[in-house]
C-alpha cells in the first residue's frame, strides 16, 4: 500500500472561512437535522446524485470535501479503501485483536466494549491525520447458522441472544457510548438480513434468495439487528442476497416497516448502505427490475441511502428523469447521510471535539497489546484434556516442544479476514520459544505422505517431552466468497496425529480457525488435550502458550454446535430452516433444535473443577397477568423484568480461574416443536479463588421467556419453564406460567406493498 495517503482525502471542511462558513451546516447551535437540511439546501441536484456514492467526490463550489464512506475495523482498523497504513513509522500498523469467533468465545460483554473502544480510538487517530474516515462497516452480525459458512469466522457466533449482547457492548464502545453528542465513529451493523451463504456449490450470494417464515425470521435472524437499532447504532448495511423474493436493498419491508417504523430506527443521522454492488444486483442476477435505473430507484425509494460502488451515480439521474424518484427522495438519503457526518463532529471547530487531539501515541498502546493479547486468553476453549495441561513449566525445566503443523508458525492466519497491518504477529512456535523453561523445536508441515513431511514430523518428535499439532481451517478455505463443503479433519491429517499421538509423548491437538470434527481425536486415547483457538490476532500464540503452560486457566465456551462430519450430507447450506424437518431431512441446526453434536455450544473445560447452584426463589408459580401488569406503556415489553437469578459458582479445586456461567431457558410452553433449549442469560466471573465462590447475577425478562409464534409474535405462553445452568447442566429451576397469553411483540406482516 502506498505511504501517501488515501486517494479520497478525509479533510474537515472548513467552516471557519471556507464557501460553508455561512452555511447553517457550521451552526452548532441547531440541530443535527437542521444543520443537514441546510447543507442539503445549498446543493444542486445534479451535484446529489454523486454524493450518494461510497467514493464521494463531496462539492468543491460549496468546500466540501470529497468523502471516503468505506473503512473496516471487524477487529481493528483494517485495509479497506479509506484506510492508507502508511509503509513505515507511524500508522504503518494498528492493534489486530482477535476475529469476533474468538472473541465471541469469552462471553465478555465488559471486553468488547473495551476492545471497541480501542478500535475506535485508533480509528479516530487515523483520522486525524488523513488515514481514515469516520464510517466503519463494522460489525458482521448475522448469526453462524451453518458451519459451512466461510464468514463465520466475523461473527460472535450462532446464538442470537449471545450476539444481541455482544453487540450492544461492540457499539458503545465503537460510537463512544449508549447516546453521545458527538458519535466517536459510526459502526455499521450488516447483513442485513438472512445472509449467510458466499458461493455453495456454486449458490453465489449475489444471486441467492433466503426463504425463511416470520417466525424464523423473528426469532433467529433478527435479533441482533435489533438490538443494533436499540443501541443507536448509525448505520445499517443491505446484503447481497433477497429474502423471500425480494432484493434487501429493495426491500422496503425489511429497511421501511421493519428497521425504521417497528424499531423506531429513525435518528436524523442514521442510515442505511448497499453492500459493496448489492445494487447492480437488484438488477442483475436477481432481475428484480427490468432496467438499471429502475433497480437503482427501488433501492432508493425502499430505503438505502448510500450506495457502495457507483449504481446510483450513474442510474439515478435516467431515474430523475423518467420520473421514478424526485427532490424529497434524493434530499432524504443526502439529508441522512450527512447528519451522520454532522454527528462525528464533522463540521465542528476541531477545539470542541474531544477525539480531534487523538494522534498516532494512542495507537497500539501497551495497553491495547495487552488487551489484544487477554481477548485471545478468554476466548480459548479447552475442549479436551486428560491432565497433561497445564504443562510444568520454569525457569529451571528444559521442557522440548515440538511444534508441528500449518498453523504452529503462522504469521497472517493469525488474524483471518478483514484483517489490517499488525505491529507483530506471534505465532504458538514463536511464543514458545520466548518462554523460559521450553526448548522449542519447529517441524514444519507434514502434508502428506508424498512429500518428506511425515518423517521430518516423526523424527522431530521422537526427541519431544510434548508435541503440539497446531493446524485447521485458515482464509484459504473459509473467507468472503468461500464458503467450505467439508467440516472433517483431512485422511492425512487424522493419519499423521494419531500415528504421532501414539509415540506414547502428550499429544496436544491445538485447533485453529473454523470448527471441525473432533471425534476422531476426542475418542483417541493418545490425544492428550484439545484446544480450540480460532484466529486468535497478533498475540495469539502468546495467548495459546500462557494457556498451554497454566499461566492462564482457559474458560472460554464454544459460540458455536461443533457437528459431526456427516452433518454437510444432511442439509443444503441453501436450507435457511432451523427446526428438524422430517420431509426434507434436515436434522435442525444450532445447539437449539440439533441433538447429537460432537462438542455442544457452551462447552468448555477449566483447569480446576467449579459447582454452579441456583438461588432460586421460592415462587414456583406466576400469573401471566401479574407479571405483565407494570408493562403498560413501556417502551419495549420484551425488556419488562422477570426474575434476577443469583448464581453461586464454587471452584472446589486449587487452581484460580475465570468461570462463564451460562443460563437457558427449555420447557413446554409455546408453538411445537419446542427448542432443545435457548440462551437467556450469561456472565464471566473474573478470577474464582481455589476454594472460593462468586455470584452470576442472572437478568431474566419477559422476553428471556418469549416465543415467537407462526406469525412471528413474540409472546409470554402459559406452560411449563426450567432454568438451566452451564454445560452440561449443573442446576436447574422449574416454574410455571399461567394464564392468558401475553403479546410481547407484535410482528408486522410483510404483505408485499
Amino acid at each position: 500500500m502506498s505511504s501517501g495517503v488515501s486517494a479520497v482525502g478525509h479533510i474537515f471542511p472548513d467552516c471557519g472561512s471556507g464557501p460553508l462558513a455561512g452555511n447553517d451546516v457550521c451552526n452548532t447551535g441547531l440541530s443535527v437535522g437542521q444543520r443537514a437540511q441546510a447543507l442539503v439546501a445549498a446543493l444542486e441536484k445534479d451535484e446529489k446524485f454523486g454524493l450518494l456514492s461510497s467514493t464521494s467526490p463531496g462539492v468543491e463550489r460549496l468546500g466540501l470535501p470529497s468523502y471516503e464512506w468505506w473503512q473496516e475495523a471487524l477487529h481493528g482498523v483494517a485495509s479497506s479503501p479509506g484506510v492508507a497504513f502508511s509503509n513505515s513509522g507511524d500508522f504503518s500498523y494498528a492493534t489486530s485483536f482477535p476475529q469476533p469467533i474468538l472473541m465471541g468465545a469469552a462471553f465478555d460483554d465488559d471486553l468488547i466494549e473495551a476492545v471497541a473502544t480501542v478500535v475506535s480510538t485508533e480509528a479516530r487517530a487515523f483520522n486525524n491525520f488523513n488515514r481514515s474516515g469516520l464510517d466503519y462497516w463494522t460489525p458482521n452480525i448475522n448469526p453462524y447458522r451453518d458451519p459451512r459458512w466461510g464468514r463465520g469466522q466475523e461473527t460472535p457466533g450462532e446464538d442470537p441472544f449471545h450476539l444481541s449482547s455482544y453487540v450492544t457492548a461492540l457499539i458503545k464502545g465503537l460510537q463512544g457510548g449508549e447516546d453521545p453528542d458527538v458519535l466517536k465513529v459510526i459502526a455499521t451493523c450488516k447483513h442485513f438480513v438472512a445472509y449467510d451463504i458466499e458461493d455453495w456449490l456454486g449458490n453465489e450470494r449475489y444471486e441467492f434468495d433466503a426463504e425463511v417464515n416470520s417466525q424464523e425470521l423473528a426469532e433467529y435472524y433478527m435479533p441482533p439487528f435489533e438490538a443494533c437499532a436499540r443501541a443507536n447504532v448509525g448505520s445499517v448495511m443491505c446484503s447481497y442476497n433477497s429474502l423471500n423474493g425480494v432484493p434487501t436493498c429493495s426491500n422496503s419491508y425489511i429497511l421501511q416497516d421493519i428497521l425504521r417504523d417497528h424499531w423506531n430506527w429513525t435518528r436524523d443521522y442514521q442510515y442505511v448502505v448497499s453492500d459493496c454492488d448489492a445494487l447492480q444486483n437488484v438488477y442483475l442476477p436477481h432481475n428484480y427490475r427490468d432496467t438499471r435505473e429502475g433497480a437503482a430507484a427501488s433501492s432508493l425509494l425502499a430505503g438505502t441511502d448510500l450506495n457502495c460502488g457507483t449504481y446510483y451515480q450513474i442510474h439515478l439521474p435516467t431515474a430523475y428523469e423518467q420520473g421514478i424518484i424526485n427532490d424529497d427522495t434524493l434530499d432524504k438519503a443526502v439529508t441522512r447521510l450527512y447528519a451522520g457526518l454532522i454527528k462525528l463532529g464533522y463540521f465542528d471547530p476541531a477545539n470542541s471535539n474531544p477525539y480531534r487531539s487523538l494522534g498516532f501515541s494512542n495507537v497500539s498502546t501497551p495497553y491495547a497489546e495487552d488487551l489484544a493479547r487477554k481477548a485471545a486468553e478468554e476466548g480459548i476453549v479447552l475442549i479436551k484434556n486428560d491432565g497433561t495441561l497445564p504443562l510444568q513449566v520454569s525457569e529451571v525445566t528444559n521442557l522440548t516442544v515440538v511444534f508441528i503443523g500449518n498453523w504452529a508458525n503462522a504469521t497472517t492466519d493469525m488474524q483471518g479476514n478483514y484483517q489490517g497491518i499488525a505491529p507483530y504477529l506471534h505465532s504458538p512456535y514463536y511464543a514458545a520459544t520466548q518462554t523460559p523453561g521450553i526448548n522449542a523445536v519447529y517441524a514444519g508441515v507434514p502434508g502428506d505422505p508424498v512429500t518428506n513431511g511425515y518423517p521430518l514430523a516423526l523424527e522431530a518428535a521422537s526427541t519431544a517431552d510434548i508435541i503440539v499439532f497446531a493446524d485447521g481451517p485458515t482464509v484459504a478455505s473459509e473467507a468472503e466468497g468461500n464458503d467450505r463443503t467439508l467440516i472433517r479433519w483431512s485422511g492425512e491429517s487424522i493419519d499423521i496425529m494419531t500415528e504421532l499421538a501414539s509415540l506414547g509423548k502428550p499429544f496436544v491437538l491445538a485447533q485453529m480457525g473454523g470448527q471441525r470434527d473432533d471425534a476422531p481425536f476426542l475418542n483417541h486415547p493418545n490425544v492428550s488435550a484439545i484446544l480450540w483457538a480460532g484466529y486468535p490476532g497478533q498475540a495469539g500464540g502468546d495467548a495459546i502458550v500462557n494457556v498451554l503452560t497454566g499461566k492462564v486457566a482457559p474458560a472460554g465456551r464454544l459460540p458455536v454446535t461443533q457437528y459431526p462430519e456427516s452433518y454437510v450430507d444432511q442439509v443444503p447450506m441453501t436450507d435457511m430452516g432451523l427446526r428438524p424437518d422430517a420431509q426434507t431431512g434436515n436434522p435442525g441446526r444450532t445447539y437449539m433444535w440439533y441433538e447429537t453434536p460432537t462438542v455442544p455450544f457452551g462447552f468448555g473445560l477449566h483447569y480446576t473443577e467449579f459447582s454452579a447452584t441456583i438461588n432460586a426463589p421460592a415462587e414456583t408459580a406466576f400469573e401471566i397477568a401479574d407479571l405483565t401488569a407494570g408493562c403498560v406503556g413501556a417502551t419495549h415489553l420484551d425488556l419488562c423484568p422477570f426474575q434476577v437469578i443469583p448464581v453461586t459458582v464454587a471452584n472446589t479445586g486449587s487452581t484460580d480461574s475465570d468461570f462463564v456461567a451460562l443460563g437457558f431457558v427449555a420447557g413446554e410452553h409455546g408453538p411445537v416443536p419446542y427448542p432443545i433449549k435457548r440462551l437467556v442469560g450469561y456472565k464471566r466471573l473474573h478470577g474464582v479463588q481455589g476454594g472460593g465462590e462468586q455470584v452470576a447475577d442472572l437478568t431474566l425478562t419477559l422476553g428471556s421467556l418469549g416465543r415467537r409464534d407462526g406469525e412471528g409474535n413474540l409472546v409470554l405462553f402459559p406452560g411449563e419453564y426450567s432454568l438451566l445452568v452451564d454445560v452440561p447442566t449443573q442446576a436447574t429451576w422449574n416454574f410455571t406460567l399461567r394464564g392468558e397469553a401475553f403479546v410481547l411483540d407484535l410482528w408486522p406482516q410483510d404483505t408485499g406493498a
